[in-house]
């Protein structure tokens, strides 16, 4: 009787010990907001043990230190892009009315990229006629062909930039692709993939999982590269929310079809997207192919300034939310935002909240249905304060907007992979273009407005009249914000 008095006090104490010792690193970790403490304690309290386990393995950004070493040595070795790419920011104050200046030096801290001048670029119809663009500018490459992918799948589009790569790869053009091991495991694990590298084309994984048992150990499972970047020749890069697939998206029907925007550039500005995919390169494969920001930049002619953001887990932890921030607040007419998943952190929500409040015309346009139940339950949370600003809030009723799209006053958009959620800001590998051009920003915003055209309205009236159960649930769920 005493050993078991013994024993249940030993392990009462240990357990205690392990609860403060938790609590203590949940305090020390840096870059985390108080929010986002105040929610992780409360979990491992209402949760004994499994809130302790699921804090380890989900609750820090730890992308594994071999892998921030990687990556650090990757970047030290990079040559410098600005002055190969022949980036010169003083002649931005030429260009850029001097109230948008400072979103690009916002824009620079991320990177380090100067936002470069002489860049062309059209926005795509659709996302097949995106994908037939590629396919199109890989039949005529002539010396290398990148693509990264987070999800590839083998169905219509997916086949067709396989085919196109096979081709490519056959004719002597250097292909490289890249795929992320979660979000494409079906494509990497299938005959296809194989096939690619029969044919010549170059592999790999970005951020493998190798044994998912082990994996935790190494760093969060979950931290993926969701970056979207295909680069051809050193003249072209596309930017956008495009995955390599149809819009159909056959392992989400139910959802379909996804409606995405994505914009081909050529100029300067290829030159910095090159510059991600080579850092991703060589940290995935150890192949260092940055000679290719050294070749010799085609002479470029007049054309609009350009600025490459990639952010992730070994960028700095505060970077996308700060140019969201940043953006919102720039804007003076009128703010257009598009984003599938909205969970954001209270800066950004009060800075959209004083973008209405102090006259710009500020509309923000969600998916009606979103494929992640808790996403959409945490979005729906903060409704009532966008309205009550004066936030204009659609809801898009045809398939799921998956466009990530920001533009202010008609003349500045960035357009790219990032959400306004958590994982965007925390945990992916994201790649996002900046620029200033009346003429192509005026194409984003139609198509934003095409957006509008198929949305319903949100009311305040409607938004007041849910349900105390509903404002309930959407209310608990927002309050993992900082936990999801």
């Amino acid at each position: 009787m005493n050993d078991h008095l013994i024993l249940t006090g030993l392990f009462s104490i240990l357990s205690l010990l392990v609860y403060l010792l938790t609590i203590i690193r949940i305090l020390l970790r840096p870059n985390r907001e108080a929010s986002s403490r105040v929610a992780w304690m409360v979990v491992i309290l209402a949760l004994p043990l499994l809130g302790i386990v699921v804090y380890l393995l989900l609750g820090e950004t730890n992308i594994g230190r071999k892998r921030v070493e990687q990556m650090r040595q990757v970047i030290a070795g990079m040559p410098d892009v600005n002055h190969l790419a022949g980036a010169d920011a003083a002649n931005l104050h030429d260009d850029v009315p001097q109230n948008y200046v400072h979103l690009f030096q916002a824009g620079k801290t991320v990177n380090g990229f100067d936002p470069v001048e002489g860049n062309q670029a059209h926005l795509t119809a659709d996302s097949n006629t995106a994908i037939d663009t590629m396919v199109a500018d890989i039949e005529a490459a002539q010396s290398h062909v990148h693509v990264l992918f987070y999800i590839w799948l083998s169905d219509n589009n997916g086949m067709k930039i396989v085919e196109a790569l096979k081709r490519a790869a056959g004719r002597g053009v250097t292909c490289r692709a890249m795929a992320d091991d979660l979000g494409s495991r079906v494509m990497i694990g299938s005959e296809h993939w194989k096939d690619m590298k029969s044919a010549g084309v170059h592999l790999a994984s970005a951020l493998p999982i190798g044994n998912p048992l082990l994996r935790p150990f190494k760093g969060r499972i979950d931290l993926r590269n969701h970056r979207k970047i295909v680069v051809i020749d050193n003249k072209i890069t596309y930017c956008g929310s495009q995955n390599c697939a149809d819009p159909e998206f056959r392992v989400k029907p139910k959802y379909a079809p996804w409606v995405d925007a994505l914009i081909r550039f050529e100029g300067p500005i290829v030159r910095q997207n090159q510059y991600l995919f080579a850092s991703d390169w060589q940290a995935g494969t150890g192949e260092n192919i940055s000679h290719l920001l050294e070749e010799p930049m085609a002479a470029h002619g007049k054309g609009f300034p350009a600025q490459v953001i990639g952010t992730g887990p070994t960028v700095r932890n505060s970077a996308m939310p700060e140019i969201f921030e940043t953006l919102i607040f720039g804007a003076r007419d009128r703010l257009i935002i598009s984003t599938p998943y909205y969970v954001p952190n209270a800066p950004m929500q009060a800075a959209l909240c004083a973008s209405a409040r102090r006259g710009v015309d500020t509309t923000i346009i969600f998916p009606a249905q979103n494929d992640s139940w808790i996403v959409g339950a945490a979005s729906h949370s903060y409704y009532l304060d966008l309205l009550e600003a004066g936030v204009h809030i659609y809801e898009y009723v045809g398939g799921l907007l998956h466009t990530k799209s920001l533009t202010l006053d008609s003349e500045v958009t960035l357009i790219g992979s990032a959400n306004m959620d958590r994982r965007s800001f925390e945990l992916n590998y994201e790649n996002n273009i900046l620029f200033y051009d009346e003429e192509l920003t005026a194409a984003v915003v139609q198509r934003q407005e095409s957006y509008i055209s198929k949305s319903e309205l949100v009311s305040l009236e409607n938004v007041v009249a849910w349900s105390w159960r509903r404002r309930l649930w959407n209310n608990a769920i927002a309050m993992l914000g900082p936990v999801l």
